[in-house]
């Protein structure tokens, strides 16, 4: 297996990677074979998953506008994945030339990828930590030294809370990371779920268990398991609905969107 030059030293090619698998779906380049071959073998059973996570993105960056239009111009974007087009530094400082934004990974591909493209953005950083460990996110150098957590911040959560195991306590790292922000920062959050997939469970059940077989198992949760992570938070109108549904641009036209977009749940919440 010929490893890409790109690829950092000491990485397992042979493990696929679910940002990588991510980065396949949006057709970016950084992934390896084993990570396509595993996304191709998950879209064996929901042959939709690009569409959603093109979805996912669509929401992320309507989000990111919302937060710049409301006066949040720090962005803390934890399991922010390997930067494809559009990412939220891209979205935001093209809103906001200010706009600064620490992204949070713990794979090392995805962390290698962002310095490279992060570099001489005074206003971006990357750090290397584990959404299960936020203490780590909030006491990171580089976090630290770019966000000033008393005033409001965007946390965006988008794809990676279906990563975490409820054996991991996913609400007590949201509420940890809910507690260090000020009054006046958002929540920006989407998960996936078996509700909205135009499948039946059983066949959207087939692609949760090639994700099984990675490191990384993949947790769909419900409408009502999802909407906890919002505690503390008053939820910005329309509140957790399907990515499409949230705040869509004016052109847009529920029946021409492809079905498989309607799958799992984003919504954005406000710190009283």
């Amino acid at each position: 297996m010929e490893r890409p030059a790109w690829a950092p030293k000491g990485i397992d090619i042979s493990v696929p990677s679910v940002s990588r698998m991510y980065d396949f779906y949006l057709g970016g380049s950084h992934n390896f074979e084993v990570d396509r071959e595993t996304a191709r073998k998950a879209m064996e059973f929901v042959p939709g998953l690009p569409k959603i996570m093109q979805a996912n993105r669509a929401f992320m960056r309507r989000a990111v506008n919302y937060a710049i239009g409301s006066g949040v111009t720090q962005f803390l974007d934890i399991g922010s994945g390997i930067p494809t087009f559009g990412n939220v530094h891209e979205v935001a400082q093209a809103a906001h030339p200010g706009a600064r934004v620490a992204y949070v990974d713990h794979d090392p591909v995805a962390v290698a990828h962002s310095e490279a493209v992060l570099e001489g953005n005074e206003r971006a950083v990357i750090a290397a930590a584990d959404l299960r460990e936020p203490g780590d996110i909030l006491e990171h150098p580089g976090v630290r030294g770019l966000l000033d957590l008393d005033e409001p911040v965007a946390l965006l959560l988008v794809a990676v809370l279906h990563f975490v195991e409820d054996a991991d306590d996913p609400c007590a790292a949201v509420a940890e990371l809910r507690e260090a922000l000020a009054p006046g920062s958002l929540l920006v959050l989407t998960h996936a779920s078996y509700e909205g997939v135009p499948l039946p469970a059983e066949e959207t059940g087939g692609a949760v268990g090639v994700y099984r077989d990675t490191r990384n198992p993949v947790i769909l949760r419900s409408r009502a398991e999802i909407s906890r992570f919002f505690e503390g938070y008053e939820m910005v109108e329309p509140g957790l609905v399907s990515m499409p549904d949230w705040r869509p641009d004016s052109a847009y036209v529920p029946a021409q969107e492809d079905p498989y977009a309607f799958s799992g749940f984003g919504g954005v919440g406000r710190k009283a």
